[in-house]
């Protein structure tokens, strides 16, 4: 059994940290690994780039436990916690959080870590261990199967959560399935529905709480669709049925005979949308326990007050906080004098980015930047 909240709290204090640093740290070391003073501040209740906010950054760089990473903004401030000592006392001695990140996990991390700080009073569950222990509890308390065959229902859905996003639990015992919006394109997020519909059918009462940030919340109508089809349109039996057979000949190799063909060119069509295509990809690797997903239970929840979806846009900017990386040659090489030919090249086109890949693609041309004018040894 893991450490509570409260005892890893406590062994952090052991470090000389006061009660409301040591759990700022804890939500710190257990979500994201970096962080920012703006978050500590508005955590403590203090002001952001005041004597108290920065005498704690400070200890935490002076005695090695956080190192300051250089951004693109001159005057940001990112830091990485990844001393071994304070995960250890967590319980989380392995945790990836220790390793240095690019810059779009980063501000994904940091993204992440403000909609866990927007929601204070929630238990957060976030290793694999954690989120099997809650899920076989709720299975067993038979919420949503036979009281005979609690332990079957347990190990499907168990194996299902394979999610880095925590799972919060509020005071009340109301599960929170949280998901960060990064992209504004909705596969991630129908297969994250997917494998966690096993949760959603055993707890009594869950929130689905989706985060966007700006200006991916102009999106959200793209997701409120997937929400539709994966969470209040459960499949009938006989589709079910359907699906199966067209998902084991779609699958099959070798001749096909033509009257099978003609019914896998209708399944093609009925099955052809993004939420089947889906499930098919899903179903190469799990198998048949992909149709354990959605069912009427989740459908009921949501009717009757139950379950609910909500939805959080982070009010901060997150492109001034892109890091620098040090990946420049040690000895660069003189640049040749005098004039090469070249053939003529079309100009790049550039595809609609996300967030994330737009500030990682700003850091690299940035970084490049950098690096030519060091090789050409002009200051910038």
């Amino acid at each position: 059994m893991g450490l509570t909240t409260d005892e890893r709290v406590h062994a952090l204090m052991d470090f000389r940290f006061t009660d409301r640093q040591a759990r700022f740290l804890e939500l710190v070391l257990r979500h994201a690994g970096v962080c920012v003073p703006r978050q500590y501040a508005n955590f403590s209740g203090i002001a952001n780039g005041g004597r108290r906010c920065n005498a704690f950054f400070d200890r935490l760089v002076g005695r090695g436990y956080a190192s300051e990473i250089s951004c693109v903004h001159n005057r940001a401030r990112l830091f990485h916690l990844g001393h071994k000592a304070l995960y250890h006392v967590i319980g989380e001695g392995t945790s990836r959080y220790r390793r240095r990140v690019s810059p779009r996990l980063a501000v994904e991390r940091l993204m992440l870590l403000d909609a866990v700080l927007a929601m204070p009073t929630v238990d957060w569950l976030t290793t694999a261990k954690e989120k099997a222990a809650c899920l076989s509890k709720l299975a067993a308390a038979g919420a949503d199967a036979p009281p005979e065959q609690p332990a079957r229902t347990s190990s499907a859905a168990t194996r299902q959560l394979r999610s880095t996003l925590p799972i919060g639990l509020e005071p009340d015992g109301r599960a929170v399935l949280l998901y960060l919006a990064t992209e504004p394109w909705t596969d991630g997020f129908r297969s994250f529905l997917q494998e966690h519909a096993a949760l959603l059918r055993v707890a009594p009462t869950w929130t689905l709480r989706l985060v966007f940030p700006r200006p991916l919340d102009r999106f959200y109508d793209a997701y409120q669709t997937v929400i539709r089809e994966e969470l209040e349109s459960p499949l009938h039996p006989a589709t079910v049925g359907e699906l199966k057979w067209y998902f084991e000949h779609r699958r099959a190799e070798g001749p096909v005979h033509p009257q099978t063909q003609a019914f896998l060119d209708i399944g093609q069509k009925a099955f052809g949308t993004a939420r089947f295509t889906q499930m098919y990809r899903r179903w190469l690797k799990i198998g048949n326990a992909v149709f354990e997903g959605p069912s009427p239970t989740i459908a009921e929840a949501l009717t009757e007050g139950r379950g609910g979806v909500e939805s959080i846009v982070l009010p901060h900017s997150y492109r001034h906080l892109v890091p620098l990386a040090s990946d420049a040659p040690a000895h660069p090489q003189p640049v040749e004098s005098g004039l090469r030919k070249a053939r003529p090249q079309r100009p790049p086109v550039e595809s609609t980015l996300t967030v994330t890949e737009g500030l990682e693609r700003d850091w690299h041309r940035l970084n490049e930047h950098y690096k030519a004018q060091r090789m050409l040894r002009v200051t910038p």
